[in-house]
């Protein structure tokens, strides 16, 4: 049997299919999922893909300005962006971690660091080494006091890491803080450069073959028919193609992350411009801020169960550090992901695939994910069904274990100061969460995967940033005296303090590298 997709691919059954064009991929929506997709798209697989992006300026972008994780270094290197560049034109900021403040208790205050704690490498965890003195009494610093990442958070200081890897200059990494509406536009610049095709509209009806339910054109408010072999569904929270046209179920999660609305508001950055983003627990969520080079963003992500929208609203502008600059905003949401991202023709990236919370800072990078694997995974002479059941697999396992480690954050509290801090504190959690909990709790242990997002040093930091102290160790670490240990760790935190001391206060390293660009 033969079938055809368009005019741009004909396959053949049995023994495959016969690439007689260059596929046209068709992106229905802009913002930062559809212009990343078009911009890794031209540049990456431009000789076996034309691709065409349809956005309407009648439909607003959600971006409140985005703090990312350090991933997106590789994918804007791979793009060949600048990065002084990419900072200047999007007012970026540098981030070296996440601020928690008032999770665990009221008070307390971590950071999850984009690095390692201590040097880093060696036989036995370093974290070991401090749960053992921790338990026996002998009161060591705080971990992310042993932390170069933290510890240069902390001292509001940047430079890049060392490129020695036996220097404590290289245990850290870094993301970005950016101008979420500057860094579409950014991309889209690239994007058509590289050969883009943009289509101002709205799509108004989606058609689908009668035989094989796959999409082959969809019909803009003008009239004009869009015809494509992929399509690439980056609409937002409408999930246009996967969820309203194709049907795809919505696995809602939101018994776990109850948070369903954010009020976010921007002002004038008055106090100093950290490099880290900060997530300060309120009584029905939490408070973002982002600080940025020409202003700071800040939101409440809420659950509306237990407080109303006016009331979040007014709690975040009395919250905020500086002259606010617009009046809060209200979005809308649901924590969960559609069960499969990628049906017949049509995969979905970012919101249309799903959504978790901004907690830990991990939208972009989700989109980042599902357009590497797309890309690795590109239709060659087909839509090949092995093909799309990897790609699901790669972003279920990404979205699941992300899932567990932002419920880890709540559950992993003592508070007990407000209904909705009861809630998460009491409620039941995931198999898979409360297993690596148990493991965490008897021997300090962390689970190790060979995919996905979050490695042992994100795990242990809030573990032990919420107060989960381990009943035990790695026994071998055990084999070194105590006093040597402690010697040992006060060695290291006053490296780590001295070398710190040196480095550029942040604010003036951008002024000295990425000075910001006025949008055009």
């Amino acid at each position: 049997m033969t079938w055809r997709i368009g005019t741009g691919i004909e396959a053949k059954g049995g023994d495959g299919s016969v690439t007689t064009d260059r596929l046209r991929v068709v992106i229905v929506g802009g913002g930062t999922a559809g212009w990343m997709a078009g911009a890794a798209l031209t540049r990456l697989v431009s000789g076996r893909c034309s691709v065409r992006l349809i956005e309407s300026e009648a439909i607003g972008v959600v971006g409140v300005g985005e703090a990312t994780l350090p991933h997106i270094r590789a994918f804007n290197e791979r793009l060949g962006i600048a990065e002084a560049d990419f900072m200047a034109r999007t007012r970026a900021t540098f981030k070296l971690g996440i601020e928690f403040r008032d999770w665990g208790r009221i008070g307390d205050s971590y950071i999850h660091p984009f690095g390692t704690f201590g040097r880093g490498s060696g036989p036995i965890d370093f974290h070991h080494y401090w749960t053992r003195l921790a338990r026996e009494g002998h009161a060591p610093p705080p971990l992310d006091r042993l932390s170069y990442a933290c510890a240069l958070a902390r001292a509001g200081r940047f430079d890049h890491p060392g490129r020695d890897r036996e220097d404590l200059s290289s245990t850290f990494g870094y993301a970005y803080q950016f101008d979420a509406l500057l860094f579409a536009p950014y991309l889209r610049q690239l994007a058509e450069e590289a050969g883009a095709v943009r289509t101002e509209g709205m799509v108004v009806n989606v058609e689908r073959d009668g035989e094989s339910g796959l999409i082959r054109a969809v019909t803009l408010a003008d009239g004009e028919r869009v015809e494509g072999d992929l399509f690439i569904d980056c609409s937002g929270f409408r999930s246009l193609l996967l969820g309203q046209t194709l049907e795809e179920p919505f696995e809602d999660w939101s018994k776990w992350l109850p948070t369903d609305r954010a009020v976010a508001m921007p002002c004038r950055t008055e106090t100093a411009v950290t490099p880290y983003t900060s997530a300060i627990a309120m009584p029905a969520g939490w408070r973002w801020r982002i600080p940025l080079q020409h202003r700071t963003g800040n939101g409440y992500v809420y659950a509306s169960d237990f407080i109303g929208d006016d009331e979040a609203a007014r709690a975040l502008e009395q919250a905020v550090e500086g002259e606010p600059l617009a009046s809060p905003r209200l979005l809308r949401f649901k924590a969960g992901r559609r069960r499969r991202s990628w049906v017949g023709n049509c995969v979905a990236i970012g919101l249309a695939s799903g959504f978790l919370e901004p907690l830990e800072s991990t939208s972009i990078y989700l989109v980042q994910q599902a357009i590497t694997a797309l890309i690795e995974l590109f239709p060659e002479r087909g839509m090949a069904a092995s093909d799309r059941d990897e790609f699901n697999r790669i972003i279920d396992l990404e979205y699941d274990r992300i899932r567990d480690f932002l419920i880890l954050h709540y559950h992993a509290t003592t508070r007990d100061d407000s209904p909705f801090w009861n809630y998460v504190r009491t409620m039941p959690i995931p198999d898979s969460l409360a297993e690596k909990m148990e493991l965490w709790r008897r021997r300090a242990r962390v689970v190790k995967y060979r995919e996905g997002v979050f490695l042992d040093a994100s795990w242990i930091a809030v573990y032990l940033g919420q107060g989960i102290l381990p009943e035990g160790w790695d026994p071998r670490a055990d084999v070194a005296r105590a006093d040597a240990l402690t010697r040992a760790v006060a060695d290291l935190q006053a490296e780590i303090d001295a070398d710190v001391g040196a480095r550029a206060d942040h604010r003036a390293f951008l002024q000295r590298y990425c000075p910001m660009v006025e949008a055009a």
